[in-house]
């Protein structure tokens, strides 16, 4: 499926997420994870740091791809602001996992409709069940908001270990298997998760979170985000200096900033 697939906003509203959307060429895909591996070489792990389009050029120009942009367009609109990112690695063999969640429980967002904010996932590896691809509930975005306990397991890969207490229908899991330079969107409220990497490889992506402007943080003052296509005629979020070049000393400070923000809002929401 291409961006401009007219069955994309129908698959993602009716399901709740919809993959793979073409996004980058093998050429283009190979190229920032080169970037990446040279960025981890010298700079240490990206691994769940917030906003890392902030510092690393690679993840802003993944994140403002135009076809990546038009996909989330055709869910969001012509307005749309990039809020969050975060790089998602699975080492090989390792215990990692994410438990049932719906995102929008922990993330201090208020918004006018449930629709608006939507996450994109981008792999830079292949993405199979083998090394523990997202796996979504079909449908559940429609559905009641599900009470979480926070579990603190030192192999869940979330801040606080939150899982799905209620039961579900496991016979609507999709697995979302998708090759490097593929994407998938999906809804704030979809119940996913995401099991051990049990391969010999990495399973790397990067995964974005963009809102409509009239999306408001409820948790913490100072929360910005990044106008990426059309306007915000709401200023709810401050704005956040572009990366066109790597580590940037006032894109470092502000990033350190930003990601001491998030910490609180992951704690508290």
């Amino acid at each position: 499926m291409n961006a401009s697939d007219p069955e994309l906003a129908r698959r993602y509203f009716d399901q709740g997420f919809v993959h793979p959307i073409d996004l980058m060429t093998d050429i283009e895909v190979e190229g920032h994870y080169a970037r990446l591996l040279g960025y981890e070489r010298h700079n240490g792990p990206l691994h769940y740091r917030v906003k890392p389009y902030l510092v690393f050029s690679s993840a802003y120009e993944i994140a403002t791809h135009p076809n990546l942009l038009d996909a989330v367009e055709q869910v969001l609109g012509p307005d749309i602001l990039l809020w969050d990112a975060s790089f998602i690695v699975k080492e090989p063999d390792s215990k990692g996992f994410i438990s049932w969640h719906q995102d929008m429980t922990y993330w201090g967002l208020e918004a006018d409709s449930d629709d608006d904010l939507v996450s994109a996932w981008v792999a830079l590896t292949p993405a199979m069940q083998m090394n523990g691809c997202m796996q979504f509930v079909r449908g559940s975005h429609r559905g009641p908001r599900l009470e979480h306990k926070d579990t603190y397991d030192e192999n869940n890969l979330l801040h606080r270990g939150q899982e799905i207490e209620n039961q579900f229908d496991e016979s609507l899991v999709t697995h979302l298997e998708m090759q490097p330079g593929q994407a998938s969107l999906h809804h704030g409220w979809a119940v996913h998760s995401s099991n051990p990497n049990a391969s010999h490889t990495r399973r790397v992506a990067l995964a974005i979170n963009y809102v409509r402007p009239n999306v408001r943080q409820t948790v913490t003052d100072g929360e910005s985000a990044t106008l990426v296509r059309g306007e915000d005629r709401y200023g709810h979020f401050r704005h956040e200096p572009t990366c066109g070049e790597d580590n940037l000393p006032e894109n470092v400070a502000f990033q350190l900033e930003v990601e001491r923000l998030k910490r609180e809002v992951y704690s508290n929401a």
